[in-house]
């Protein structure tokens, strides 16, 4: 079994955000790698995988950072596969990582999730494999359903709330 995402961090201070996307993809049966780079400590390590992740079997590329957040963008430079950025909350509310991975120049796009995202990367990276792979796509749609079913039971329950001047 080879890695068809991988889950990139800054450093392994992230890993209670990432952990999130590695739960979900390991839930989905999504085969996956996790490895800490620093695209200012270990710059040449982070080029030398983001130009290998294709030849490598990769199919999405993760990317979480905090601060300056270079890392998802660093990535994107050298690689063709789409990367997901995932803003890490180091400081000012994450709010200057959100912004350094979405303001990437034309030509080097990162799609970026909320602010400690890291679950909805991994969703969207279950996504973009199900495009070209129909086990995946049947998993998503099955995963779209439970999400829907789980606000129809929310629903039902909140109706056993009794209140004399509730209307519905």
């Amino acid at each position: 079994m080879k890695p068809l995402v991988s889950i990139i961090m800054g450093s392994t201070s992230d890993w209670p955000v990432m952990e999130k996307a590695a739960a979900f993809l390991n839930e989905q049966k999504i085969p996956f790698e996790i490895n800490a780079l620093s695209a200012h400590r270990t710059p040449e390590a982070v080029e030398e995988f983001a130009k290998s992740a294709e030849n490598r079997g990769i199919k999405v590329i993760i990317a979480a950072a905090g601060m300056a957040a270079h890392l998802p963008g660093v990535i994107a430079a050298s690689t063709c596969l789409p990367v997901i950025g995932v803003p890490i909350k180091a400081s000012f509310d994450g709010l200057d990582a959100l912004l350094a991975i979405v303001q990437m120049p034309p030509g080097i796009p990162v799609a970026t999730v909320a602010v400690n995202g890291a679950l909805n990367a991994a969703i969207l990276s279950m996504q973009i494999l199900a495009i070209v792979n129909s086990d995946i796509a049947s998993s998503f749609k099955l995963y779209k359903n439970d999400l829907k079913n789980k606000i129809e039971k929310a629903n039902q329950d909140l109706l056993q709330h009794n209140f004399e001047y509730r209307i519905k």
